[in-house]
């Protein structure tokens, strides 16, 4: 037979529901085998806690133990010890009269407490403390958190929006994605896990920034490359860019060439804190796709009366 619940736990018999939550979760956390991995001794001793509350946090179990209807394993008894309780009638017992008070307790979940305290356990794994199915003590806990890898385009981590997301039992549920998310990113869906006894486990999606067709990434910097007229690189000009946040108007300088960059404050992607970085855009000089004998003689007079020898830009 299981030692005395009551001692067990360390309370009075007089103890109250909130006295006697308080003593299981402070034994729990100190015994759990998440907080004591291979303490086989700890081990032992969260479920001699977790068992002692099964009877004293449920009221109508811990009436019928007062009477003497079951035992501390929750056995029902064979007339209940000489129809006085646990404690034969003595005075003082709760079948005597020794004045203890009496309290209507709500009823108490173990699995809603362990999953207050420990946020599912065991990476909410079936059949371990924190799984969807018995665990420690034989008590039913909540449902299994589940984990997916979303795959977010840079313009949506940057701006936001939402994805609709499949998990292998078949379910599919809307993500919204907050701006300025960032890669490795991982979203906590409340509820949207496994289901389980005491309700379902979290959904955890982690967001993985997929790479652009314009845009690429340095840190949190974003780098494109901007093809502009060649009269546009020599004369200097206006030319219209591409944003995350939309098209904006550049001011290409006076005899700009490839590999010039024009930056753009604030257009890159956010960092922990929020803050976001930059865009910067690299001139590419290009010429018309269809020749132009107007542009050719223009060529083979400067090469002819004013030739140069480009060098190579580190």
């Amino acid at each position: 037979m299981a030692r005395d619940p009551y001692q067990e736990l360390g309370v009075s018999r007089t103890a109250t529901s909130d006295e006697v939550r308080k003593a299981f979760r402070k034994l729990a956390k100190e015994n759990h085998p998440d907080t004591n991995p291979g303490n086989a001794a700890a081990e032992e001793r969260f479920k001699k806690v977790s068992a002692a509350f099964d009877i004293v946090g449920d009221a109508e179990k811990r009436k019928k133990f007062d009477a003497g209807l079951i035992d501390a394993d929750g056995r029902e008894t064979a007339g209940g010890f000489g129809g006085g309780g646990p404690w034969g009638g003595q005075p003082g017992g709760p079948g005597g009269r020794g004045g203890f008070r009496t309290e209507t307790f709500e009823g108490a979940d173990l699995g809603d407490i362990l999953g207050e305290m420990f946020g599912g356990g065991r990476g909410g794994r079936p059949g371990g403390a924190g799984g969807a199915g018995g665990g420690f003590g034989g008590f039913s806990q909540r449902g299994a958190d589940v984990r997916a890898r979303l795959e977010v385009d840079l313009v949506d981590a940057i701006r936001g929006g939402k994805r609709r997301i499949a998990f292998s039992d078949g379910r599919t549920i809307d993500v919204s994605i907050p701006k300025g998310a960032q890669d490795g990113q991982t979203l906590r869906l409340k509820g949207q896990g496994s289901p389980g006894r005491s309700g379902p486990g979290d959904a955890f999606i982690e967001i993985s920034i997929q790479p652009h067709l314009i845009y690429r990434r340095e840190g949190d910097d974003l780098v494109m490359d901007l093809p502009v007229a060649f009269y546009d690189a020599v004369l200097g000009g206006k030319v219209e860019a591409p944003t995350p946040d939309g098209a904006v108007t550049l001011t290409v300088p006076r005899a700009a060439n490839t590999g010039t960059r024009l930056r753009l404050k604030g257009r890159g992607l956010s960092d922990a804190q929020g803050k976001r970085g930059d865009l910067f855009a690299r001139l590419v000089v290009t010429l018309p796709e269809s020749p132009d004998p107007a542009l050719e003689a223009f060529a083979e007079q400067q090469r002819k009366e004013r030739p140069y020898s480009p060098k190579r830009r580190s």
